[in-house]
């Protein structure tokens, strides 16, 4: 920190057990703007949690259960940093920039793959089952 730079954040007035108290009110604020401004983030909530369901119920090891479920919650995570990074270019200007659509494009390009993750996921735990669930 540079020498007229303050000691603390002044923004971040709480601390003890008001810290992770705020935290969570923060978390819950933050997902409560995901499912009522993001529809994005609610078409993927619809698709994850059957998915969960669906993993849960499948005759595969636990590790592959997880293995299945991660990348969804991934998804989900990788989708509130993008609409993090898109609220915050918005905020800088809501002109158009090249930079604010790298900016933009890289965070859709993260959600992207997530979703190419999910998907790859999916098929090489699936792919050898098909055949008995088939019958």
């Amino acid at each position: 920190m540079g020498q007229d730079a303050p000691e603390h954040n002044p923004h971040k007035g709480h601390f003890g057990l008001a810290r992770p108290y705020m935290a969570a009110l923060n978390t819950l604020r933050g997902l409560r703007f995901a499912w009522r401004e993001e529809e994005a983030f609610r078409q993927e909530i619809a698709i994850a949690l059957p998915l969960t369901v669906i993993a849960t119920l499948l005759p595969v090891s636990s590790i592959e259960k997880l293995l299945l479920i991660f990348p969804l919650g991934l998804l989900l995570l990788t989708e509130l940093m993008n609409s993090a990074i898109e609220a915050t270019v918005d905020r800088i200007s809501m002109e158009r920039h090249p930079l604010s659509g790298k900016a933009k494009d890289l965070g859709s390009a993260a959600v992207g793959f997530c979703i190419m993750l999910a998907i790859i996921h999916w098929l090489v735990i699936l792919w050898p089952l098909l055949p008995s669930l088939h019958h």
